[in-house]
């Protein structure tokens, strides 16, 4: 399968959907104009490479500084998304990574964390610390 990916605007983050590497991110801002049409084809390439897998472990690493209520609303539906796969067999992990400082994205990510039940949804926070 290819890979999928998505460069970064300044509405709407970057997506990098690796299959052959493993590797599933998405990072940046989120408040595109049509947030449906944006994320559409995402929805549809990660339930394709879903079907394509058996027993493999998925882990997707988001780290979304900033969304609006309808990506919000489009991030929810991709986790029921996960989670139905995961309910079907599927191991997946959402690592939702947010800053420190950054208390709103963190909050948001404690309300997703309690709306599923099948995927890992581990709440990620780092800092700007760099250590040696």
């Amino acid at each position: 399968m290819k890979k999928y990916q998505v460069q970064a605007t300044s509405s709407s983050p970057y997506i990098n959907f690796d299959p052959d590497k493993m590797f599933f991110e998405i990072r940046g801002e989120s408040y595109p104009e049509n947030c449906w049409a944006f994320y559409s084809p995402m929805f549809d390439w990660f339930r394709e490479f879903l079907g394509g897998i058996n027993g493999t472990p998925v882990e997707i690493d988001m780290e979304i500084i900033y969304f609006n209520s309808s990506s919000s609303k489009t991030f929810m539906d991709f986790f029921e998304m996960l989670d139905e796969q995961a309910s079907a067999g599927k191991n997946i992990v959402v690592n939702w990574r947010y800053h420190e400082e950054n208390e709103s994205a963190m909050e948001c990510g404690e309300e997703f964390m309690e709306d599923v039940d099948g995927i890992r949804f581990n709440l990620v926070e780092y800092s700007d610390t760099v250590t040696s």
